[in-house]
């Protein structure tokens, strides 16, 4: 089996900016990437950047995952969302036996979706039973494969601990034909992503299909990018797909303010101080956001690469660092997109579509107040 080269994803990506953005308008149209985008971010092995090395992934560095996903963005959000959610699940291959995760992610098009945290499933002899309905399914419409984090039951019914007292969690996975989707999203922003929902009857789930997400003792995989944990990558994934949003949405002002008059008595808007200073000071803005998200991405990669350890305070560092980003991003393009006047509420034109993105993507967990909190929290009880 051919490895998919972590070398070079960035590099493919930006080679798919032009087909991703001549679909964009058709993928916010239908509510869902187009076979031609999904064949393409397949073809050149994008679904498969943080799949582990042993089962033919790239098992790429987080930083070149963020930077593919900064490339994607650029083009459109709804795809690099989608590509985002897909390629963190497969990182649950990491806990995974051998021949289950061959099973599932090396049969095209090999792709898993899951939703939020929700409902039980009953053990049952070789497996477990659930009945349940599940939300926001991001990449949903393209996956072969669907899991959910579920709590589990015992045979009587009771809650199954872990050692520490806490609920027992497990991911199950099932082929997506084993459940009914619901078409829901119908949203502001994203509109491409399906983040739809799905549902199973008395589905039996078989042991080998099941495992525990984002737990150290059960990774098979011992490289770094798998001790980091799917929370803090969709937290590093996302952040970065804000700042292509971000990217694109200011370069299209700078664009627009080159060569537009304001009026025959204004002039050009590129000889307006007022905008060649507010151009200045959001560039700037943009610039430290992505260094900051990237500098502290560096160093946690750095030091779990020599440790092997993702600690608390990276984990930390991490939130923190993803939710300023994406606050930070959503305030570039609300300043972009005020810029640009008039202009920017024509559907023809690269501002409205983008500032509904961004701002659906500023609602995200990822982007919650709370996580200032949090971090506070810690900061100051001793721990940073």
């Amino acid at each position: 089996m051919n490895a998919t080269p972590a070398v070079g994803l960035v590099e493919r990506a930006g080679a798919l900016a032009p087909l991703i953005a001549g679909e964009a308008d058709e993928i916010e149209r239908s509510r869902r990437l187009t076979p031609a985008v999904v064949s393409a971010l397949i073809d050149n092995g994008l679904y498969r950047a943080l799949l582990p090395q042993s089962l033919g992934g790239a098992e790429a560095p987080i930083e070149i995952f963020m930077q593919m996903q900064e490339e994607i963005a650029k083009a459109d959000a709804s795809t690099a969302w989608c590509l985002g959610q897909n390629s963190v699940c497969a990182m649950i291959a990491a806990s995974l036996d051998h021949d289950t995760a061959n099973e599932i992610f090396n049969a095209a098009p090999g792709i898993l979706s899951w939703g939020a945290v929700a409902h039980e499933a009953r053990a049952v002899e070789g497996g477990y039973r659930v009945t349940a309905r599940w939300d926001f399914a991001s990449g949903s419409r393209q996956a072969s494969w669907l899991g959910a984090h579920v709590r589990i039951v015992g045979s009587d019914g009771a809650p199954r601990k872990n050692a520490d007292g806490s609920p027992e969690l497990r991911t199950i996975l099932f082929p997506v034909a084993s459940a009914t989707l619901h078409d829901v999203w119908q949203a502001i922003g994203l509109a491409g992503t399906g983040t739809d929902s799905y549902e199973v009857s008395d589905l039996f789930v078989p042991e080998r299909f099941t495992t525990f997400r984002d737990v150290p003792s059960a990774l098979r995989e011992k490289g770094p990018l798998y001790k980091i944990g799917t929370g803090s990558t969709f937290s590093l994934g996302f952040a970065a797909v804000s700042l292509g949003v971000a990217r694109a949405t200011l370069d299209a002002a700078i664009a627009l303010a080159r060569g537009k008059h304001q009026s025959l008595a204004a002039g050009a808007m590129r000889d307006n101080q007022a905008v060649q200073g507010m151009i200045g000071r959001t560039e700037g803005d943009l610039r430290a956001a992505r260094a900051y998200l990237y500098a502290t991405a560096s160093a946690m990669w750095r030091d779990l690469s020599a440790t092997g350890a993702f600690s608390a305070v990276h984990r930390s560092a991490v939130r923190l660092a993803a939710t300023w980003t994406i606050h930070q991003s959503a305030r570039v393009v609300d300043t972009a997109y005020r810029m640009a006047g008039a202009t920017a509420v024509f559907r023809s034109n690269p501002f409205e579509r983008r500032f509904r993105d961004m701002h659906a993507i500023a609602q995200q967990i990822q982007a919650r107040d709370t996580h200032y909190e949090d971090v506070g929290r810690m900061i100051l009880s001793g721990d940073r």
